[in-house]
């Protein structure tokens, strides 16, 4: 049963490839759809993000900005110095990352079951979504109120809110991924002997695992947008707790630099988790 999965998950990798991805030389690189060299890609995003650091620098230092309110690059990166030498920056990050993490492993090992069992039995995912998609249209700031009566303002509450702008997300793109395992590989694991359990595990989980542990990456994003919202729940550690701190003296400059961790922590995981995606499913 393994082995047929195994074959019915790697299926694309027997496909003859797309003439866009095929296609490496001919015409230059603004050439519809055409597919890049590692090294032409990373080259190309350095450059981007320099020139926007140049034309930001050089409005800054021109006036073309406040710089109470839009601080030049070049004072942001002495902030963050600073503030990772005297103000014990990493352990904050450290803090977010762990609350981040722990908020996101909750909500994982939630959604995946129950979107899949939403997509394999349609009664129980006509009972349940109705409800999901209610929860999710809610904006997670408005449930602040309702998370301090209810868990107080502790550290459950800044998880319960990461975990809130994660979970009901998560689980509808889930769902999804299942329902788009073609109905060709269940009768085939039928016929072949299999019951629902090892159809949905030794099959339609290989075959939507591709796209499950993108979606992950996704969300993975999302619940880090929401800890600002969290970390200022009576908080006194995390990023989210030093850039509020910050903004109430308008220290500009160190408020900026919270948020060039938040996003280089972020910019890193993701880049790591698309090697490991990019490794773990060559045949895609």
């Amino acid at each position: 049963m393994a082995e047929v999965a195994g074959r019915m998950a790697e299926a694309p990798a027997t496909g003859e490839a797309p003439p866009t991805v095929r296609r490496r030389g001919g015409a230059g690189l603004w050439t519809f759809r055409r597919a890049l060299p590692r090294r032409t890609e990373t080259a190309l995003a350095l450059a981007g993000s320099l020139a926007v650091l140049l034309i930001w620098e050089g409005a800054a230092r021109t006036g073309l900005t406040n710089p109470v309110f839009f601080p030049a690059p070049s004072t942001v990166l002495a902030a963050l110095w600073r503030m990772l030498t005297q103000q014990n920056l990493l352990w904050h990050a450290g803090i977010s990352t762990m609350r981040v993490w722990t908020a996101f492993a909750v909500a994982a090992v939630m959604a995946v079951p129950i979107g899949i069992l939403m997509s394999s039995y349609r009664a129980f995912g006509a009972a349940v979504e109705p409800i999901i998609d209610f929860i999710r249209y809610l904006p997670v700031p408005a449930l602040v109120p309702l998370s301090i009566i209810w868990f107080g303002v502790g550290e459950s509450t800044k998880i319960y809110l990461l975990w809130l702008g994660t979970f009901f997300q998560l689980v509808l793109l889930v769902s999804d991924d299942m329902r788009r395992v073609p109905q060709e590989y269940f009768e085939i694991a039928s016929t072949l002997g299999a019951k629902p359990a090892q159809a949905l595990k030794d099959v339609a989980f290989r075959a939507m695992l591709p796209n499950l542990v993108d979606n992950l990456r996704i969300t993975l994003g999302w619940c880090w947008t929401y800890l600002i919202i969290a970390e200022i729940v009576a908080a006194d550690s995390g990023i989210g707790f030093v850039i509020w701190t910050a903004r109430r003296y308008m220290k500009t400059p160190e408020v900026m630099a919270g948020v060039v961790v938040i996003g280089l922590i972020g910019l890193l995981t993701d880049q790591l988790l698309r090697a490991l995606h990019r490794r773990a499913f060559r045949y895609l």
